[in-house]
């Protein structure tokens, strides 16, 4: 399956300015929008965390000018008692600011969990929602970033700037104002120390931006390589392909390393520039300040206040920098995550869903129609015929034929090109799809597995299932007694896909945790393919008395799996090419007698 990933970040090749423009507002304007969004539930702590950073910078401001008062009242006066008493104050102050950091760290690194458990809900409920097509304009490997990694660059991105940035504006605004009350003859000093930070920052940010766009676009590459490389494992080496994937994922790998680095450089010549702007202002202050100083314009402590409070204001800009660094990365990923959120999903629920009257299975296609986005022809065409309670109905034909599709449009996976499908008596489209799930017991083509327990996985979709209903469905599903073998039986361990069972194993689960649901429709897509031939006969005799009054379904390649169904629809190139029982279709039906005949007898044996 291909990663295809739309906007996940800037492009490496060479933009136009303007689109490059527009592309960075756009991708600021989705972090803001993502974390005003999520951040809304916490208004109340985040008054809280503002105004215990306000007290916060209003202690770190106050600190220098009472320093510079202890200086100049109590040490050139020689006032010990004034240093006690104002040294008392500043203890003080220092012991109620570092209980208040205490509050706001809690409240801060609460408020950004939080957030970030949120959004990964709103992404999850989103991908739960997709489609087939919707999750193939994504990919798997990059929904998975997006869920994981590109949260925790948002969650990151918030909790420093919860953090820090209201306390670092705070406090330099304040220490800019009480640096200029203390020595006014060195605002044109501190006028181009700030200058600098700005440019610095503007600098940085218009270089970052796009680079942590790329990076996030091959962490997604990275990830896809991996995912077919672990997946894949025995087939690279039944087929000696190691050293030839070793190479694609050293590329890819090579490739993260690159944009990686690219960025890291940005970043690396980052801290010698603040570090240099910090060391020449500081040298400026005493340089200039002590001429002041010299020629009694300037007291001495003033001149030790201006000095802390402009160290305060780079360290701050500093901090401003540092949240700064973080936020590239934050857009890109908010960006990505905002994609997902706002993607529409091609099924949607209805806006007024219609309940069926009855409820007995019955499906009928009306002159369906499906084809793919951009494919030259349709994969179904013109499909009409009825599925009937109680019957047992057998679609068949090759590969390519359109079965699978056809098996789609019956739960709503896909929708209609034209035509309609009904279930129940009305158009799937406008019943509601939960309601229209919970009445189909699906078996699927690939027997898909949860990592849990054999019981854990068969009441999946009926969780106030009986011991004796699980066993009952086994049984019916010939998995009663290998599941009787197992360590614990019922509660044995399954693992991931069900790895640690066969292919016929996990076969038979899956068909009986369909069973288990006991719905009006049984849709069992090509699912007894891994059987021997006596278990697939056993299976389909049990099968008749435990579904005898649904509709049943039954996608199958292998021949003597549909020859006691009561209808066959006959698939070739999309199109029914005969519709019947067994006997029916050996007299009249050309491509049903080409299916029989070739496997091995079959036709003579008719």
């Amino acid at each position: 399956m291909a990663d295809v990933d739309p906007g996940g970040g800037a492009p490496e090749h060479q933009q136009r300015p303007d689109n490059a423009r527009s592309g960075r507002r756009a991708a600021r304007g989705a972090l803001i929008g993502l974390i005003r969004t999520f951040l809304r539930p916490y208004a109340g702590r985040l008054g809280i965390i503002a105004a215990l950073q306000i007290l916060q910078a209003a202690g770190n401001l106050y600190l220098p000018t009472l320093n510079a008062n202890i200086i100049n009242n109590g040490v050139v006066k020689a006032d010990l008692g004034y240093i006690f008493r104002a040294g008392g104050v500043m203890l003080a102050i220092t012991v109620v600011l570092c209980a208040g950091s205490l509050v706001t760290l809690y409240l801060y690194s609460w408020v950004s969990a939080s957030v970030g458990a949120n959004i990964r809900t709103a992404l999850y409920q989103r991908v739960q929602s997709f489609s087939v097509i919707d999750l193939n304009r994504f990919g798997v490997s990059s929904l998975t970033t997006r869920g994981v990694n590109d949260v925790q660059q948002v969650q990151l991105f918030l909790q420093v700037a919860l953090s820090l940035l209201l306390i670092a504006v705070v406090t330099t605004v304040g220490a800019v104002i009480l640096a200029l009350g203390q020595g006014p003859g060195l605002s044109l000093l501190l006028g181009v120390t700030l200058a600098a930070m700005l440019v610095l920052s503007g600098w940085v940010m218009s270089r970052l931006v796009p680079m942590f766009g790329v990076v996030q676009v091959r962490t997604d590459g990275l990830n896809q390589v991996l995912r077919e490389q672990i997946a894949g494992v025995r087939v690279i080496r039944a087929f000696l392909r190691t050293p030839s994937e070793t190479g694609r994922f050293d590329r890819a790998n090579r490739d993260i390393t690159a944009a990686t680095l690219r960025a890291g450089q940005v970043f690396a010549q980052v801290t010698p520039l603040v570090l240099a702007i910090t060391n020449l202002a500081s040298v400026g202050v005493v340089w200039f300040g002590g001429k002041l100083v010299a020629n009694g314009s300037m007291p001495i402590g003033n001149l030790v206040a201006f000095l802390l409070y402009i160290l305060q204001i780079l360290l701050y800009v500093g901090v401003g920098m540092t949240v700064l660094l973080l936020l590239p990365r934050a857009v890109a990923s908010a960006q990505r995550i905002q994609q997902v959120i706002d993607t529409v999903p091609a099924i949607a629920e209805p806006s007024d869903p219609v309940t069926p009257e009855t409820h007995t299975g019955a499906v009928e296609f009306r002159h369906v129609s499906f084809g793919y986005a951009g494919s030259e022809r349709p994969v179904l065409n013109d499909l009409t015929f009825a599925l009937r309670p109680g019957q047992t109905n057998a679609i068949v034909g090759g590969t390519g034929s359109g079965k699978t599709t056809l098996l789609n449009l019956i739960p709503r996976f896909l929708d209609t090109t034209e035509g309609a499908v009904l279930v129940n008596g009305v158009e799937v489209p406008g019943q509601s799809i939960e309601q229209l799930r919970a009445g189909i017991g699906l078996a699927p083509q690939t027997a898909q597995l949860f990592a849990g327990t054999v019981a854990g996985n068969l009441r999946f979709g009926r969780p106030e299932a009986s011991e004796e209903q699980l066993w009952r469905a086994l049984e019916t599903a010939q998995a009663r007694e290998f599941v009787a073998g197992l360590p614990g039986q019922l509660d044995a361990r399954v693992e991931r896909g069900g790895t640690n069972l066969s292919g016929g194993q996990r076969q038979r689960l899956s068909i009986a945790r369909a069973l288990v649901r006991r719905p009006s429709l049984y849709l069992f897509d090509d699912c007894f393919s891994a059987l021997d031939a006596t278990t697939d006969a056993h299976l389909r005799a049990a099968l008749f008395t435990e579904t005898a009054d649904a509709t049943v379904v039954i996608v199958a390649q292998r021949a003597s799996t549909v020859l006691d169904a009561d209808q066959i629809i006959v698939l070739d190139g999309g199109r029914i090419a005969g519709v019947g029982t067994h006997s029916e279709l050996m007299a009249d039906c050309r491509a049903y007698q080409e299916i029989i005949a070739s496997q091995h007898g079959w036709g003579a044996a008719a």
